[in-house]
């Protein structure tokens, strides 16, 4: 039964992390633009990562 919570969780946050790169994209150009990067791709690969492990470990 945790299993399935934490995988429900790891889901929900990664579609979260998704949302919030869409939602944070005119900011991110924006930030582009003055020479400064946003590390939204790091948590992004970084949950991803962990989603996609707890996939393989089923």
């Amino acid at each position: 039964m945790i299993s399935r919570v934490y995988h429900a969780t790891l889901f929900a946050l990664y579609q979260l992390c998704i949302l919030t790169g869409i939602v944070a994209m005119p900011l991110a150009i924006a930030a582009r633009q003055a020479g400064v990067t946003l590390p939204i791709h790091r948590v992004l690969a970084n949950v991803e990562d962990a989603l996609e492990a707890k996939q393989h470990e089923e």
